[in-house]
């Protein structure tokens, strides 16, 4: 269960996640020699921590980037954020912003607290390595990976899920996730 942040407290978060990515900068391993296998890119999260991909070994992962500017990445969110309400643990959603500053982010969710992970990519490094691995030369947004719990990206979309159903159906087909029975 989320834990509820103040507003001061979201400040301060997208202030230190500024601070460490500016510091830091993305790391980023070298680009897989195996296709199926995702760049394990170290990105910023708004949620206090940075993360890896490897960080969620052992589970599923919804990855997508995107950004505030992009309509259908909008209109994309709430289907990401329903899964990953409804999911119970069985999926993790990771959305990376590749254009937006944190505290922009932090501006567009307000006093939202999202279920999924909200990550930023503060140079787009990590962006441009999953655009070269997985067909995506035009880096367009939203683009999306379904990476199986052994960490292999088993589909990609370049463009938005036209809905929440669509999206279920995609993680049925790919990774055997189900939507949860609705009374």
């Amino acid at each position: 269960m989320a834990v509820k942040m103040s507003r001061k407290m979201w400040v301060i978060a997208a202030i230190v996640v500024v601070a460490v990515g500016a510091t830091v900068g993305v790391t980023l391993s070298d680009s897989p020699t195996d296709p199926a296998n995702p760049p394990d890119s170290t990105l910023s999260v708004i949620t206090w921590n940075d993360t890896t991909l490897s960080t969620f070994e052992g589970t599923p992962v919804v990855l997508n980037f995107w950004s505030i500017s992009c309509v259908y990445c909008r209109q994309q969110l709430p289907y990401l954020e329903n899964v990953a309400l409804q999911s119970e643990g069985d999926l993790e959603v990771v959305a990376i912003n590749t254009r937006d500053t944190a505290s922009r982010i932090q501006r567009f969710f307000g006093d939202y607290e999202p279920a999924m992970t909200i990550a930023v990519d503060q140079n787009g490094q990590a962006f441009r390595d999953y655009c070269l691995a997985y067909d995506n030369a035009g880096g367009y947004i939203p683009f999306t990976l379904l990476v199986d719990s052994e960490g292999t990206v088993q589909d990609k979309r370049i463009g938005a899920f036209a809905s929440e159903a669509q999206l279920w159906d995609t993680l049925n087909d790919v990774l055997g996730i189900t939507a949860p029975e609705t009374a």
